[in-house]
This record gives structure tokens, sequence and C-alpha cells, in this order.
């Protein structure tokens, strides 16, 4: 098993042209995994603005770096009480290979801090690109709800 924690500020990104206004986004601060090539559970920790259904992240996923969804864990609800908070996932279909894994935030998508690497090498903080693979966001499966 590898984890690497790192600490992270909540990321925010410009809105606008207003250097003022930011919107938050949801951090990948830690990634652990455990298990065998083609069956990983992934321990994601998660740093996010939560407060409550209006406001908290809904997944996190796993993606190629070329941004092909590769595993999505739903989050139910929200954590304002619990920050940061990490959730496992199960299985991952990866051997090797280096992976990207980041969050998303209900509302807001994506844009926080990610990380990649592999179950052999470990992971690091990575920026990505607000845009980023976004066509994946409508994707399967998707949250039902928020239970609280």
């Amino acid at each position: 098993m590898f984890t690497l924690l790192l600490a992270c500020a909540s990321s925010s990104s410009p809105a606008s042209d207003d250097p003022t206004e930011t919107i938050e986004r949801a951090d990948v601060i830690a990634v652990a995994v455990d298990g065998r090539d083609g069956d990983w559970t992934f321990s994601v920790t998660i740093s996010s603005p939560d407060t409550g259904c209006e406001q908290y992240a809904d997944w996190w996923e796993v993606l190629s770096p070329e941004g092909a969804l590769i595993f999505r864990r739903i989050l139910n609800h929200s954590h304002p009480d619990e920050q940061p908070f990490t959730r496992s996932g199960s299985p991952v279909p990866v051997g090797g290979e280096e992976v990207i894994v980041r969050a998303h935030l209900s509302p807001g998508g994506y844009g926080g801090a990610a990380m990649q690497g592999s179950a052999a090498a470990g992971f690091a903080v990575m920026e990505l690109a607000v845009d980023f693979a976004t066509a994946v966001e409508d994707e399967a499966p998707q949250p039902e709800g928020c239970a609280f």
C-alpha cells in the first residue's frame, strides 16, 4: 500500500476577469492504493468547502492521462463537519500505468488539486487545467441526489 499525504489549501480559481471573485473547488490531498493489478482499492482523501447539499464534493474519479474516465466513486452526502475526509472505491481496473485522481464539487465542477501517479510509484500533487477532460462530467455513474 502506498500513501502520500500532502497538506493543500482549498483551491479557488477565478470565476471571471475580476481577481477578487473566486469559485471554491474540491482538492484531492492524498491517495492510498491497496490490492493488485486490475483490482485496486483506492482510498482518496478530499478537502472540500462542503456546506450541505447545496455545495459538496459529489465524487472522485480516476482518469487516464489522456482524460478517459476509468472509475468514479459517488459521494452520496456532504461532509461539512468531517474535513478532510477519506472514502474508498473499488475495483479500480488499472495495472501499473499512471493515472490521475481528481474530485468534483457540486456545484462548481472540477478545478481543485489533483494527484497523478501509480500504485507502484505512489501519487503526487499535479496541476490540471480547469478544462481538462470536462466531457466526462456527464458520464455514468452520476449522483442520484444528496442525502444530507
